[in-house]
C-alpha cells in the first residue's frame, strides 16, 4: 500500500525553521520538499535538498501541500501566506504578530478556500495551550486568560532579583548570554507579549481582537528597590498579558508589569519559563507552563501542528475544523483608564512634616483607599521613599491623584498595578 505522504515547504531556515528540519527526520509521512532563505550561502547545520531565495516558488509550488512560515515578521509573510491560502496549501506558522495584525484577513481566507492555518508555536513557543482550548477545553466558558508570555523579559527579571541588579545592567547580561536580542525592543517594551495576548484573547473569547487597542508598557522602568519592596509585600513582579471581561460583557486587554501575589501560580514561573493560566466555568483555574521559546520548545509544536495535516489530509474533504476560526464579531474593548485594579506605587517626597497626609489627601480626594503604606528610609538628598499600596481603584481616579501629587513636588517613581 503507497505511503500518505505529506510535502511541505519551509519558509525561514533560523533557530526555530532548523528545529523543525532536525525533527521531522523522526517522521517518514513528511517531507520536506523544498526551503526558502534569505541567503543561499550561509552555512547552516542542517540540509535541506531544494534551497531557494525566492520564497513565492515554495508558495506557488503544486506539488507542495503544506506552507511552513517560520521566518516571521509582515512583510512579505502577509502576502506570502495569503498566496498560498489561495493555492489551497495549508499554513503552519510561528508568526504572533502576522497573526495578531492580520489574523482576522489570514483565517477568512482560509476559511474561503477550505485550507487550516494552524499556529501553536505563535504562542508561549512550546508549550500546548492553542490545541487545548480549541478542543479539550472547548466546554467552557472563560472569564479570563493571563500569563508570562515573554520569556526575555521574565528572565530579565528573575536575574535582576537573585543579584539585586539594575535593569540595565541586567540587559547587558541577557544580552551577553544570547537570552536578549541587539535590540530588546519587541520584548522589553511589551509588543511581543501583545500580540501573543491578543492570539489568545480572540481563541478564549470567540471574537476578534483589535491589537492597536491594548494598553502596552514594558519592564524597562521597574527598578531592583521595586522588587525588593514588592518581595517585602509578598508579591513578585511579573510582565502579564491579560485578556478578561469586565461586567458589561466587554473585554480589558493589556500588557504590563504587575504585582504578582506569591500565593498564585504564576509568581513561581522563573528565568525564560512561560506560562499561561486559564479561568472559566466548568474547569475552574488551569494553568499551562514549560519553555516560552527555543530551537526545539518551538520546533516541538510546529511538527506537532504539520502532523495533526498529516493525520487528516487525504483522509475528509475538511481537515481540522475545531482549529479554524468561525467567529467574525469584533470584540467591544476598554481603554485602560476604565480598568479597576489595586496599585504599587513608589513616590519620592521632600522628606518633611505633613508628607504622608499630602499623598493621603490626594487618594482621598480621588475615592482611593490605601491598604498600606510604609516609609522606606531617607535619601541623601532629604528626600523620603514612600510604598504605597491601594485598595481597588479606577485607573481614572489614580491618574488623577498623580497629576495631584506631582503639582505638590511628589514625584512618583514608578506606578505598577497589582495582578
Amino acid at each position: 500500500m503507497e505511503k500518505n505522504i505529506l510535502k511541505i515547504g519551509i519558509i525561514g531556515l533560523g533557530t526555530v525553521g532548523s528545529g523543525v528540519v532536525k525533527t521531522l527526520k523522526n517522521f517518514e509521512n513528511v517531507e520536506i520538499k523544498a526551503a526558502a532563505v534569505r541567503n543561499l550561502n550561509k552555512k547552516r547545520d542542517v540540509e535541506v535538498q531544494n534551497l531557494t531565495d525566492d520564497p513565492f516558488k515554495i508558495v506557488n509550488d503544486p506539488e507542495i501541500d503544506v506552507v511552513v512560515e517560520v521566518a516571521g515578521g509582515c512583510n512579505p509573510a502577509l502576502e506570502l501566506i495569503t498566496t498560498a491560502i489561495k493555492n489551497k496549501k495549508h499554513i503552519v506558522t510561528a508568526n504572533k504578530e502576522l497573526l495578531a495584525k492580520f489574523g482576522a484577513q489570514i483565517f477568512d481566507l482560509a476559511n474561503e478556500n477550505n485550507v487550516s492555518v494552524l499556529y501553536e508555536a505563535a504562542v508561549a513557543g512550546g508549550i500546548p495551550i492553542i490545541g487545548p482550548i480549541k478542543t479539550t477545553l472547548r466546554g467552557n466558558i472563560f472569564s479570563k486568560v493571563a500569563g508570562i508570555l515573554n520569556g526575555t523579559t521574565n528572565y530579565i527579571l528573575t536575574k535582576m532579583e537573585e543579584k539585586n541588579i539594575s535593569y540595565t545592567e541586567c540587559l547587558k547580561d541577557a544580552q551577553a548570554l544570547g537570552y536578549a536580542e541587539a535590540d530588546p525592543t519587541g520584548d522589553v517594551e511589551g509588543y511581543d507579549a501583545m500580540y501573543k495576548i491578543a492570539t489568545l484573547a480572540n481563541i478564549t473569547f470567540h471574537k476578534r481582537i483589535d491589537v492597536n487597542q491594548i494598553y502596552r508598557e514594558g519592564i524597562t522602568k521597574i527598578s531592583a528597590d521595586d522588587i525588593k519592596f514588592a518581595n517585602e509585600l509578598g508579591y513578585k513582579i511579573k510582565l502579564i498579558g491579560l485578556a478578561q471581561k469586565t461586567e458589561n460583557d466587554e473585554l480589558d486587554i493589556r500588557v504590563h508589569p504587575m504585582l504578582v501575589p506569591v500565593s498564585n501560580m504564576i509568581s513561581g514561573i522563573n528565568n525564560a519559563m512561560n506560562a499561561v493560566l486559564l479561568e472559566g466555568f466548568p474547569v475552574d483555574k488551569v494553568m499551562f507552563t514549560g519553555p516560552g521559546a527555543g530551537e526545539f520548545p518551538t520546533a516541538s509544536s510546529v511538527v506537532g501542528d504539520i502532523l495533526q495535516i498529516a493525520g487528516e489530509f487525504n483522509h475528509t474533504d475538511t481537515v481540522l475544523p475545531l482549529h479554524r476560526c468561525p467567529h467574525k464579531e469584533k470584540a467591544k474593548q476598554i481603554d485602560i483608564k476604565h480598568t479597576k485594579n489595586k496599585y504599587y506605587i513608589s513616590i519620592k517626597a521632600p522628606n518633611s512634616k505633613g508628607t504622608i497626609g499630602i499623598i493621603g489627601t490626594a487618594c482621598g480626594n480621588n475615592n482611593i483607599n490605601l491598604s498600606s503604606i510604609l516609609q522606606k528610609g531617607i535619601k541623601e538628598d532629604n528626600t523620603a521613599q514612600v510604598i504605597v499600596i491601594t485598595e481597588v481603584a479606577n485607573e481614572f481616579d489614580i491618574q488623577n491623584a498623580i497629576k495631584e501629587l506631582n503639582a505638590q513636588n511628589i514625584e512618583i517613581n514608578n506606578l505598577i498595578r497589582v495582578m
